[in-house]
């Protein structure tokens, strides 16, 4: 039954109220105020709807349900302070139909639903029973409702106000409230309800079952310090302490005090209580005592902070290092991303160059810049599996690997770990530890590294992990794949007599106890020492022989043999004998059949001269000069490119069934290999066969393909720097190496005069002189007469010769 009126509308905000519910109210809003004071004036009747959101304090009609409660005001009390206390009775349903006004109060038009007793059908009264069971299985379980307050409810016969005294007392939000409110059929409102009901109900059972499993807990820890107690209070009482207790109690204060990650503490304590169980005398009880003092030694939670300060880290390197720009930048990119985002996992670094060139020192520079513990391991040598991840405690003498046993020393869980000489690490039956070094190395695993002795993972992406290598083609290549490789070529001679000038000398001197006063080095004998005493990348055997000077001054001026002055040239020769080395430097005029290539070796560049000579025969290629595969490869596809374009270099076609070609590099007792000598051969048979020289000050390097393409190489600077010490001009490089030509510095670039080619013809046109110049005459005494090659003489006649 239906029926419309127009009552003044008080919004409620946090709280719904329901037809026949008597509640206070505490009233403070002037519209609300208004419109209580409205209900007053007239009938006393009222229209509560609830707020959508509570935290609206003018609310528009927008904002407010649009159905209510019809209620009529019982009393009104004014209180201090403006406010007023409303106690309200629930009346009958109401939908809003029409907002008649908003100011001074909401005036609404109100559709009225009032619920009389209906027949009681079989649906109806299965849900109304199982509505009223629920409400006493909630009202057992939350123990907030009432004894009274069920018994009231039980008695109440109507479905409908049943649903709605029940909906009146749950826990129920605001707007699962009004869900209940807004189902005017009473069956769909019951079946709501009985959601909402058993929800609760299983909120409740949930709650009742974890404090139980808290209640238990705590009663067991609680007898365990109770019996415990009595145990020391008995053991007091007669004078008289168990050995075992006492270390399994120090041992439990420890683990308490250690906060130990909550797997490891569990791992701990479950070993302790073993150790307790334990005879004195047992030989496990040993190995439990040593992995325990592991667990407690390690620094889990012990972490320096980064001093991310970009200018005094940058300060640092160039103190520690001369040159290196690109590593510099690199390092510096790292403090400037780790200072914006401090949780950033760790880069993994590996610094690839030459003996001597500073990698190790470097490492120790980056953790002085970042104020990090610095921890070192060798891997030269190591091809135990169990030298990274451990051995497991079955073992007799088992320990934790190296890495864990770095961290140990460091004290902290983010030092800067340097793995030395990745690439000479090796593999046998006992295992391959670069594949164990995975784990170590890739940032998505070694959050988790699991150590054999520890059973427990370690975090180890707090850990800034540097590494280092004189090659990158033995480091395998998933350990590859999960660093960024940073080369370190070698230094030019301008740059070791800066190191010299700087670092080692001031060095030498003071472990040497001596002063510049008494031993004075300067610039040119620094570089007469670099060129003609050491052959090198890096500076090592430069501090040697800078010590080997600071030790004979030293001796002479004990004697009193010495008098303080400036190195000069003839000390060094008395001091050191006469220069070891010599630059091989380039050929003084062009010749026939011999052509220079640029070679890189493992003490840097280095230039190489290839000599070919050709001879009477059948065609035959002899190489010697111990060269390696790759060379003999590139000869023999270098030997074929001259043989499929005889026609273009002037060459009989069928020469080859009459001559025999001789290659040789000169230094046969040293080993030669690498593809980047192809050009160079190729460019020296095309000059024995033609009879045309080679340029003198021109240099090559370039793999060649069958078809004649050139292709690019590596270690360009270092090849470079090569020629420029040998007087080299001019130089040929593969045109893919063009982009590496920015890392040869400046003054090289602008002394030598560079070519990029791609094809071997444009290496031929560039290398090769006529046959005659004016002027020029070949230096070598000619095989054969310029321009001809030998062919078999008819029978019965002389010899003859054939121009090419």
């Amino acid at each position: 039954m239906t029926k419309k009126r127009e009552l003044p509308l008080l919004p409620l905000r946090g709280i719904l109220v329901f037809p026949y519910m008597v509640i206070h109210l505490d009233v403070g809003r002037e519209r609300s105020m208004a419109a209580i004071d409205e209900a007053m004036l007239r009938d006393r009747m009222i229209l509560l709807a609830a707020q959508k959101e509570t935290d609206i304090d003018s609310p528009t009609v927008a904002d407010i349900y649009t159905v209510g409660t019809i209620a009529e005001v019982k009393q009104l009390l004014k209180l201090p302070g403006g406010t007023m206390r409303v106690l309200v009775e629930g009346i009958a349903r109401g939908k809003i139909k029409e907002f008649l006004a908003e100011e001074p109060f909401f005036q609404v038009r109100v559709e009225e639903y009032a619920e009389g007793p209906g027949p009681m059908t079989p649906d109806l009264e299965a849900l109304t029973r199982g509505v009223t069971d629920q409400f006493e299985e909630y009202a057992k379980l939350g123990k907030k409702v009432p004894s009274e307050a069920v018994g009231a409810v039980l008695a109440v016969e109507e479905p409908g106000r049943l649903a709605d005294i029940v909906a009146s007392h749950l826990n129920l939000k605001v707007a699962e409230k009004q869900v209940v409110l807004e189902a005017l059929d009473v069956e769909e409102r019951l079946e709501r309800l009985t959601e909402f009901i058993m929800r609760e109900i299983e909120i409740l059972e949930l709650e009742r079952r974890i404090g139980l499993r808290v209640r238990k807990q705590m009663e067991k820890a609680q007898k365990e310090y109770y019996l415990r107690e009595q145990i020391k209070a008995i053991q007091k009482e007669l004078g008289e302490k168990d050995e075992r207790q006492a270390e399994a109690d120090e041992l439990r204060e420890k683990v308490a005090k250690a906060k130990l990650p909550k797997e490891v503490e569990e791992k701990a304590l479950k070993e302790i209580e073993r150790l307790e169980k334990m005879p004195p005398a047992s030989a496990e009880g040993t190995v439990v005592r040593t992995y325990l003092d592991w667990l407690l030694v390690l620094p889990w939670n012990k972490a320096t902070r980064d001093k991310t300060d970009l200018i005094r880290a940058e300060e640092i390197l160039n103190e520690d290092h001369y040159g290196l720009q690109k590593v510099k930048e690199r390092i510096l990119e790292f403090l400037a991303i780790r200072k914006l985002t401090p949780k950033m996992k760790s880069p993994i670094l590996c610094f690839v160059g030459p003996p001597g060139v500073g990698k190790t020192s470097l490492a120790k520079s980056v953790a002085r810049a970042l104020e990090r513990k610095f921890v070192r391991m060798s891997l030269g040598g190591v091809r135990d599996e169990a030298e990274i991840r451990g051995h497991r405690r079955t073992y007799i003498g088992a320990l934790p690997g190296r890495v864990i046993q770095g961290l140990r020393t460091a004290g902290t869980r983010n030092p800067v770990y340097l793995f030395d000489e990745i690439d000479k690490m090796t593999m046998d039956f006992r295992g391959d530890p670069s594949s164990a070094l995975l784990e170590v190395l890739d940032p998505e695993q070694n959050n988790t590294f699991s150590d054999h002795y520890l059973e427990v993972p370690f975090d180890l992406s707090h850990t800034l992990f540097i590494l280092t290598a004189n090659t990158m083609h033995t480091i395998p290549r998933p350990l590859l794949d999960r660093m960024e490789v940073i080369s370190l070529s070698g230094y030019t001679e301008d740059e070791k007599v800066h190191i010299a000038q700087r670092y080692l000398v001031p060095k030498q001197l003071k472990a040497h106890g001596l002063n510049s006063e008494i031993l004075s080095i300067d610039r040119n004998i620094l570089l007469k020492l670099v060129q003609g005493y050491t052959r090198e990348s890096g500076v090592r055997n430069l501090e040697r022989e800078v010590a080997s000077l600071c030790r004979k001054v030293a001796t002479r001026w004990v004697k009193k043999e010495w008098e303080p002055h400036v190195l000069n040239e003839e000390d060094l020769e008395e001091m050191l004998g006469a220069p070891r080395y010599h630059v091989q430097l380039a050929a003084r005029e062009p010749e026939v059949g011999a052509a220079t290539g640029l070679a890189y070796t493992e003490v840097g560049g280095d230039i190489l001269t290839i000599e070919v000579t050709p001879l009477p025969g059948k065609g035959n290629l002899t190489l010697t000069g111990k060269l390696g595969d790759v060379m003999k490869e590139s000869a023999q596809a270098g030997w074929t490119f001259v043989r499929a374009h005889a026609a273009e270099l002037g060459i009989p076609e069928d020469f080859y069934d009459k001559v025999d070609l001789h290659i040789h590099v000169p230094e046969g007792a040293i080993p030669k290999d690498g593809p980047s000598a192809g050009i160079t051969m190729a460019a020296a048979m095309a000059s024995a066969l033609s009879k045309r020289a080679v340029r003198c000050d021109l240099a090559m390097t370039g793999e060649i393909t069958l078809r004649g393409n050139v292709l690019p190489i590596g270690g360009l600077k270092e090849k470079v720097l090569a020629a420029h010490r040998s007087g080299i001009k001019v130089i040929l490089v593969p045109e893919e190496n063009r982009k590496d030509l920015e890392e040869v510095p400046e003054n090289v670039r602008e002394a030598i005069e560079f070519h990029f080619v791609s094809r071997m013809e444009e290496v031929l046109e560039l290398a090769l002189l006529p046959v005659r110049t004016d002027g020029y005459e070949v230096p070598l005494a000619p095989l054969f007469a310029p321009g001809v090659l030998p062919v078999p003489a008819p029978a019965g006649d002389q010899p003859v010769s054939k121009p090419l």
